[in-house]
């Protein structure tokens, strides 16, 4: 069964072209000699990104492979303007971020609901020669073309927003500390990557406030250059204010392991090392008192550390104070501010670009010639082209 989470999609944007102005000299009945009316031509529809929070994914941008603004009209005779093409507008979730998909760099990011970004701007229309009248040039025969029209491949990444981000390798517990502190259902089972796209939970805790808890697929050595499901998923981890690290305390060695997953982090992304953290020994229901006691002697002293078990409930009332407290730390609430002003995202790396496009499975998409995005009515003439001359400001009229 095809899942309904989408969080990569390709897209070509055009933006309208400007109508061109018109050429006219009226000439009618008892006004022979009328002068120039031409009206301007009008401006090209913009292509423009805006943030709607009733979406949680792209999967309604799926299959719409192109995306075209209109082309503004042309002018007309006895100064009629143009009109002006309309906007064609992209909704996205909040938490996009917009990538050319020629180059890699970084456009735009979509933060808020209602937020609008300008991705291609439309050409202006013309002027008519009508605007070019001066005394001593009284009847101008040239008149402006519209400007062209933009086009841009783009890449639209989701990155989930969400307050605690689960970090942990395959069957550590997330997905089961997820089911048992919200009323998600994700996937459960006993073999690795049973989780194959992010999990949104809402966590309750006291006097009716409560977080959101995003739990991600399986990290593994290796995930920052690729390997399981490489860096697919890792990017949604980008936008949280903490990080949860899940570590089963039946492993050989917990402190290594923690190590090995803040390694990948910090090879995916330097930044996120600067997130506060919390440690999480999971499946405690496997180990008596003495042997926890033990571990604590052997964990890390620089992050908090919980003792829990999804299954039997110990731990997770604690759990849930430690990381209400640092969601509300002074020092992660300055952070936030901070990041929130200066956030940065990096650009695409392009030696791993075209297989991350491949793992996807984004078809190609061609460019569009410049015979492609000619306006089908530019065959209805509203006057002789041979009447029009390039527009020289010095060039007076005889």
């Amino acid at each position: 069964m095809e899942s309904n989470f989408i969080d990569y999609v390709r897209i070509v944007c055009r933006s309208g072209k400007g109508g061109r102005g018109s050429m006219h000299l009226r000439h009618v009945k008892y006004q022979p000699n009328g002068g120039p009316d031409g009206g301007d031509g009008g401006d090209g529809g913009s292509v423009i990104l805006r943030g709607n929070h009733n979406y949680w994914t792209l999967l309604h941008l799926k299959y719409q492979k192109h995306v075209f603004a209109e082309h503004g009209g042309n002018g007309g005779r006895d100064k009629c303007h143009g009109t002006d093409g309309k906007n064609a507008y992209i909704d996205v979730p909040c938490g996009t971020v917009v990538y050319d998909a020629e180059t890699g760099k970084y456009v735009c990011d979509i933060t808020y609901d209602g937020q609008e970004v300008v991705l291609l701007k439309g050409g202006r229309g013309g002027l008519g020669n009508f605007q070019f009248r001066t005394a001593t040039r009284q009847a101008p025969r040239f008149a402006q073309p519209g400007e062209p029209a933009q086009e841009m491949t783009v890449i639209l990444e989701l990155k989930l927003l969400a307050d605690v981000g689960l970090v942990g390798f395959p069957n550590a517990g997330k997905s089961t500390l997820l089911s048992a502190l919200s009323s998600a259902k994700p996937k459960i089972a006993n073999y690795p990557f049973t989780t194959l796209e992010p999990s949104l939970g809402i966590v309750s805790y006291r006097d009716n406030q409560s977080f959101v808890m995003a739990d991600i697929p399986g990290i593994i050595e290796g995930a920052s250059e690729g390997k399981g499901l490489g860096l697919r998923f890792l990017r949604h981890i980008e936008r949280n204010s903490l990080l949860l690290f899940m570590v089963p305390g039946d492993t050989t060695d917990i402190k290594h392991d923690y190590e090995v997953l803040l390694g990948e982090l910090q090879k995916f992304n330097p930044e996120l090392l600067d997130k506060h953290r919390v440690l999480a020994v999971t499946k405690c229901d496997l180990l008596d008192e003495e042997l926890i006691e033990m571990l604590k002697e052997e964990l890390p002293d620089d992050l908090p550390v919980v003792f829990i078990s999804a299954v039997t409930g110990f731990g997770l009332d604690e759990l849930k104070d430690v990381l209400w407290h640092e969601l509300n730390s002074e020092s992660n609430k300055l952070q936030e501010i901070t990041s929130t002003d200066t956030l940065v995202h990096r650009d695409k790396d392009m030696n791993t670009f075209q297989a991350e496009l491949h793992d996807e499975g984004t078809d190609e998409i061609e460019m569009l010639d410049d015979d492609s995005i000619e306006d089908a009515d530019d065959d209805e003439e509203a006057d002789d082209l041979d009447d029009y001359e390039v527009f020289d400001p010095e060039e007076d009229d005889q």
